[in-house]
Parts: structure tokens; C-alpha cells; sequence
């Protein structure tokens, strides 16, 4: 969080401010790149910080102490006289004393923090670089918090879980300006190439009011890589056994010391048919992808300016079905099931941030962004269309309440979205439009106590007027012990087919039971979020240990239920009636064993359960138990930048409830629950100098394969054919390997 106290976070609407009696600012080296983990304290006083993962730093200030030290390992002590609260930057520079340093290694690529309020934690773009992160539905393979997975045995998409919850409950954001939702929501993970991604903010539980009102288990922020910091010039290329091939190129231009520009390429393709089950279906999609963005951003420190304009397009074309399906001859017709989904997206956005550079604890951000979605697709004989043409506008102002312990947000912002959306021949075309005011408050003594107190009243078309309280508190009794408490209210509109998509490659009937609603006839979601959780760090045969605790409750006072249990030929959406709610336990160690070999563990129970027809049910295929693993190694740098770097990830789901097929023929029944297992993920990494690296990594490594993911795959044009019911991976091992080039 401390990364908010930069100019640019002023339009990301951060509730933390730069204060008049702090002195703030940020620490770079070569290239003005950010310096992490710098050492910051007043002379002869225990008064000190550390910079974050983009150099930036708060320290109180006080009359009493002037003499302000900089120092990190490799560089040269910085002695610096403040007789007043200010912002600087200040440059370090090498100890050309001391042997090379190579700076690889000095921050955490997963951080949780002591102070910041909400339980949050940020991915760095090198925690990305473990896995083979194409995009960002895939950005989560070595984080406990998130759970990953297929969402069906068709598509290739995959699926995010927070607390137990579908993404739909998760507010998907792109530099705090709400992305991934609406027409998006299937496949939008997909559409964002992890290498644009700078880093990723997660944090569970109700997110800010300032962001809206939609979060219901947590929120998901990624930042992309800013064109004032980025490099020249970076390419990406990827290759895998599923036939699946990449290419990332980035240019930058630093245009004057004011304007910089990006520009990130990105194409995808997979061209050979793969069916590694032997069940006549595609593995996985073949198709390709084209995705295109330009950013602006406008810098004046002086003046306390701050701009970023983008401009994305993206045309992403899939081909699923049986193996000898061929469109041109065989769509709409039963000779084989095949499904095509072709979207097209344009995205313009612009965001304005002014810090008044008398009072840097004031700032004014306006942030306004357009999209328009397009998807033709059809799945066998269902045909589903959805267009969306969206605006948002969000304006807000922070300052602070008589000194700077007490700062407030506030604001008003604005949507708009028109939907074409037509399943078959049904016409579900609509307009949605809300506005809405907030207010945020905030208290931060910067050690023991802080808390945020917020709320908005907004308007919807169709919620009609209601309101969202949310709260968090912190309290750190000690140095390295952290208590958290956080609650709050969300209320969203269901896109009961856009958010069930895999449901299409079905024989399922699609029936809505409820039609006095105002959204497909059905009322607005609405459920509270409570959670506790705590941090302990601790030292383990003299290493740095950390212990966290949290426990969330979800509970849902009406909610748009997607009933697949009724009979396997159908699937039901209606109001609750009864109860719904979601409880999650995770637990979490971390082992620093040397400083440069760590472990990551975690241990995760979830209680979900939902009244639907059959009664009070499981939700299906759900885990009820889940462990994770994640080991990582690197070796010291060598001359010339030389680095070996290993990591490891292990997987274990327990047992999950299926859908119910008990009405079915016998060889069309599936058990009533799945067995557990276990997935391996691995990848080395050779980095040869700062400017080259490869690398080599295997996915599903134990070659697990869910039996029977395709339900009726001999008759798919028959009445118990569903692909929906996947728990695990379809496919066997998936092997890959890619290389890294880039211009400093």
C-alpha cells in the first residue's frame, strides 16, 4: 500500500496520502529504475523505514531529527540534512569499492505488509515470471490465495476462485478502473498477456467504496508496466508441447523528461489438433490472438501533474469441438459438435491526477474510460451474441481532516453499459447506467492503529437506490504481529449467461424459474463479507518465518442461484429462497530457509453451501480441502549477470461434489464426488546476462487426467451430453519453453 503514496496512484484514488509531516519520496538507481528495499532512518534514532517494491518511502517526520541516512548493501550511503517535511527522490549510486553487485534478488515477489489496513498482499512482475504467465487468467498458478481452474473441457478457459467464490464475486480492476466484467467475464482473463503486467494486488474481503459497489469476496488490481519505467525494448517468444506459440514485443520512448510512450505486441496461435483422452474432442482450442495497446503517460512533478492515456484492440478468434469438425462444412448441422467464439475489443482510457504542490496531502484525480466488446460464438446447435458498448467515469478528491493521521476520500463516478445480447433467438438487448457518491475515511498512525470507515449511495436503473457500508481496522501490538477485521455489503447485477458460458457446450436446457425481476426477471445479488486474519513473522533456526491466520464469511441475502442439480438435462436460474453463504479458513507459512531458498505453504477449507431444489446442497465441484506448496531457489549472480533460478509447485484438492446424473442411463452417471489429487509445476530458468534468459517449465508434471471430462463425448448431439463438469485437468503434462531479450 505503500506503493500509493507516488504521484501517478493520486488518479488510482489511493486512500493514503502524502502528508505535510512526513517526508516522503522515492529511491532509484541506473536508469532511474526503482530501488526496493533501501534503508531509510533518521541519524541516532531506532525512526526507520524501507522502500517498497517502486522505491517509495514515508518516514514521520520531526523537528528534533534532521539528519536523514540512505544506505543500501552495494551502494553508497546517502547522508541527507531535512529540516522540513518534503518529497524527494534521490539517486544512489555504486560503491565501486565492493565487488559487482547485480541487483536480482532484493525484494520478495510476493509481500504482505504489517501496516496496510485491508489483508492485501502484491505479486511483483518476478513473481510472474515462475510460471509460464501468458496471460493473466494464468497469473496465479503459485499464489495459495487464488484458485485456478477449467472451467470446462471445451473452451481451454480457466476459471478464478477468492474465498471459494466464482471471479463474477471477485471486482476485476485495471489500474483501479473496473475491467473484467459484463461480455468480459468468461474470457477477459485471457485477453490481458502477462508480460504488460507490471504487478497485481489482491486483496480479500469488501475492497474500497471508491472502487464501487460490486466487490463481494475481494478485489484484483493489476498495474501495467508504466512507460516512464520501462525499458526500450523487451521480447518474449514461448513455445509448448499443446502447440501453443507466443510472441511479446514491448517498445518505449522517452519521448522529453515529461512524455513517455509504450507499445506491447502480442500475438497467439495454436494450429494442431490435440486429443490426449481419446475421447474425439479438442484438449484445446485452436485459433489465434492479436492484441495491441499504446500508452501516453505525462509527467510534471513540479507542477503536480500526472497523465496516462491507452488505446488497446484485440481480435481473439477460438475453434472447440470434436476433432473433425470443420466450420466451413459442418457448422450448424449434427455431422460433428464443434463451437467457434471470435470477440473484437477496442479500449480507450484516460486518467488525470493533480497534486497541489503546496499541500502534497491534496490531490484531484479524474479517470474516464470507453470499451466495446463484441462476441459471435456458438456452441454446437446454441448460438450466443453479446455486444457491450461501456463508459466510466470516476472523479474523486483527497484530503485531510485538521492534520495528516486523518485523511478522507471522495468523489462521484458514473457507468454506462449497452448490452446486444441475443441467445438464439431471444432478445435480452438492455441498458444499464448507475451513478453514484462516496466518502472514505481513514485513520493511520503509522504503527499501531489504523482503520478505514466507508460508504456510497448510488443509482441503478435497475437496483434502484441503495447503499454500501464497508469497514476495515489494523492493529499491530508489535513489531512483526498484525491483527486485521474487515465487513462490508455488495450488491451486483447477474449476467447469468455472459458469467455461464461453459454451460452452452451442453445439452442443458436453459430455464429461468423467476420473472419479476428487473434483471432476466430475477433480482440483484446482495451479500455481506466479514473476515478476520493475522501476521505473525517470527525467526526459525535463526531464518525469517511468517505465520498468517484468516477466516472469511460470505452470506448472501438473495442471489441469482445457478441450479444444475435439478436434472442433467437443465439448468435452472432463480432467486434464493433459504440460504447461501460460504465460509473460508486459509493458513499460511513461509520459510525463508537462506536468502535465497524459500517455501510457501498453505492450507485452505472451504464451506459453500446453497439451498437449491434438491435442498441444502454443496456447491459443486468445490474442494472442500485444498494444500499448497510452493518452493523457490536461486543461485548468487555471477559475472556478466549469470543466474540459475528453480521453482516448484504442488497442488492437492480433496474430494469435490458433482453434479447430480443420477436420472441418467447408467453409462451416462458420474460418481457423487471426485476423488482428490495431486498437480506438479515446475520451471528452471538460465539468465545469461541482464539482457538475455531462457527458460524451461512442465505444467499437470504427475500427468494427471480427469476421467471422463465430456459426458456423452460418443453422442454430443444427444441428451446427456455435458463438457461443463470438469474438476481437474483434461490433459496430460504440458511441457514448454521460451526465451527473454531485452534492451536496458
Amino acid at each position: 500500500m505503500q506503493k500509493q503514496f507516488l504521484v501517478y496512484c493520486c488518479l488510482l484514488f489511493s486512500g493514503l496520502l502524502f502528508s505535510q509531516e512526513n517526508v516522503s519520496g522515492k529511491i532509484i538507481y541506473d536508469n532511474n529504475q526503482p530501488l526496493p528495499g533501501a534503508n531509510i532512518y533518521w541519524e541516532n534514532t531506532e525512526i526507520g523505514t524501507t522502500s517498497d517494491d517502486q522505491g517509495k518511502f514515508t518516514i514521520p517526520f520531526s523537528a528534533n531529527h534532521t539528519v536523514l541516512v540512505i544506505s543500501y548493501v552495494g551502494f553508497k550511503t546517502v547522508v541527507l540534512t531535512v529540516s522540513s517535511p518534503k518529497k524527494i527522490t534521490q539517486k544512489m549510486e555504486y560503491d565501486t569499492s565492493l565487488d559487482e553487485v547485480t541487483l536480482t534478488n532484493v525484494r520478495k515477489s510476493l509481500q504482505k505488509s504489517y501496516l496496510v489496513t485491508s489483508n492485501m498482499q502484491t505479486m511483483s512482475s518476478k513473481e510472474l515470471l515462475k510460471a509460464a504467465c501468458c496471460n493473466l487468467s494464468e497469473s496465479f498458478e503459485t499464489n495459495p490465495s487464488i484458485d485456478v481452474n477449467f472451467s470446462d473441457a471445451i473452451s481451454g478457459s480457466k476459471q478464478i476462485k477468492m474465498l471459494g467464490l466464482t471471479s463474477p464475486y471477485i471486482l476485476m480492476t485495471e489500474e483501479n478502473i473496473p475491467a473484467i466484467r459484463g461480455a468480459a467475464q468468461a474470457y477477459g482473463l485471457s485477453f490481458v498477456p502477462g508480460t504488460w503486467v507490471e504487478s497485481i494486488q489482491i486483496t480479500k474481503g469488501a475492497g474500497s467504496v471508491v472502487n464501487g459497489y460490486e466487490s463481494i469476496s475481494g478485489q484484483i488490481n493489476y498495474e501495467l508496466i508504466k512507460p516512464a519505467n520501462d525499458i526500450p525494448f523487451f521480447l518474449n517468444a514461448y513455445g509448448s508441447t499443446d502447440s501453443r506459440f507466443e510472441l511479446n514485443i514491448h517498445f518505449n520512448k522517452k519521448i522529453n523528461d515529461k512524455w513517455a510512450t509504450s507499445l506491447f505486441l502480442h500475438g497467439s496461435t495454436r494450429l494442431a489438433k490435440n486429443d490426449m483422452n481419446d475421447d474425439g474432442f479438442l484438449d484445446n482450442p485452436i485459433g489465434n490472438q492479436i492484441n495491441a495497446i499504446n500508452r501516453w503517460q505525462y509527467t510534471n512533478a513540479e507542477k503536480g501533474w500526472v497523465s496516462f492515456i491507452n488505446l488497446r484492440v484485440m481480435k481473439d478468434d477460438k475453434q472447440m469441438g470434436q476433432v473433425d469438425f470443420d466450420p466451413n462444412r459442418d457448422k450448424g448441422t449434427t455431422n460433428f459438435w464443434g463451437s467457434e467464439i471470435n470477440t473484437e475489443k477496442v479500449d480507450l482510457s484516460a486518467k488525470m491526477g493533480y497534486v497541489f504542490p503546496d499541500a502534497p496531502w491534496k490531490s484531484i484525480g479524474f479517470q474516464n474510460a470507453f470499451n466495446y466488446h463484441n462476441q459471435e460464438s456458438y456452441f454446437g446447435l446454441n448460438q450466443y451474441n453479446i455486444k457491450q458498448n461501456s463508459f466510466y467515469s470516476n472523479l474523486i478528491y483527497n484530503s485531510i481532516l485538521s492534520n495528516t493521521l486523518h485523511k478522507f476520500s471522495t468523489g462521484m463516478n458514473f457507468t454506462y453499459d449497452n448490452y446486444s445480447e441475443f441467445v438464439n433467438v431471444t432478445d435480452f438487448s438492455r441498458i444499464d447506467n448507475s451513478v453514484g457518491a462516496f466518502f472514505e475515511y481513514t485513520f493511520d498512525d503509522n504503527d499501531k492503529w489504523s482503520y478505514v470507515f466507508g460508504g456510497r449511495i448510488d443509482y441503478h436503473n435497475r437496483l434502484g437506490v441503495f447503499l454500501t457500508p464497508r469497514a476495515h481496522v489494523r492493529y499491530k501490538p508489535f513489531e512483526k504481529t498484525t491483527y486485521r477485521l474487515s465487513a462490508g455489503r455488495g450488491k451486483r447485477s447477474a449476467n447469468i449467461f455472459a458469467e455461464n458460458q461453459q454451460l452452452f457446450a451442453s445439452s442443458r436446457q436453459f430455464q429461468i424459474l423467476d420473472t419479476n425481476g428487473k434483471i432476466y426477471g430475477l433480482d440483484p445479488e446482495i451479500a455481506w463479507n466479514y473476515g478476520f486474519g493475522m501476521m505473525q513473522g517470527f525467526q526459525l533456526f535463526g531464518k525469517n518465518a511468517e505465520f498468517s491466520l484468516d477466516f472469511y464469511r460470505t452470506d448472501f441475502q438473495n442471489q441469482a442461484v445457478v441450479d444444475v442439480d435439478n436434472s442433467p438435462q437443465s439448468v435452472l436460474f432463480y432467486n434464493l429462497d433459504g440460504q447461501s453463504f460460504a465460509n473460508s479458513l486459509q493458513v499460511d507459512l513461509n520459510y525463508e530457509i537462506t536468502r535465497h531458498f524459500t517455501i510457501r505453504t498453505a492450507y485452505k477449507y472451504y464451506d459453500i453451501e446453497t439451498d437449491y431444489t434438491i435442498g441444502l446442497a454443496e456447491r459443486p465441484l468445490q474442494a472442500k480441502h485444498r494444500f499448497f506448496t510452493n518452493v523457490a531457489y536461486e543461485t548468487h549472480v555471477k559475472d556478466r549477470g549469470q543466474q540459475w533460478k528453480f521453482d516448484f509447485t504442488y497442488n492437492w484438492l480433496g474430494e469435490q461434489r458433482l453434479p447430480r446424473t443420477q436420472s441418467n442411463p447408467e453409462e451416462y452417471r458420474l460418481p457423487e464426488y471426485a476423488s482428490a489429487f495431486s498437480t506438479f509445476n515446475a520451471q528452471i530458468t538460465k539468465t545469461f546476462s541482464q539482457t538475455f534468459e531462457i527458460y524451461v517449465g512442465g505444467e499437470n508434471i504427475g500427468n494427471y487426467q480427469q476421467p471422463n471430462p465430456i459426458l456423452g463425448s460418443n453422442d454430443p448431439f444427444g441428451s446427456y451430453f455435458d463438457s461443463s463438469m470438469v474438476y481437474g485437468p483434461v490433459f496430460g503434462g504440458m511441457y514448454y519453453a521460451g526465451l527473454r531479450f531485452k534492451i536496458q
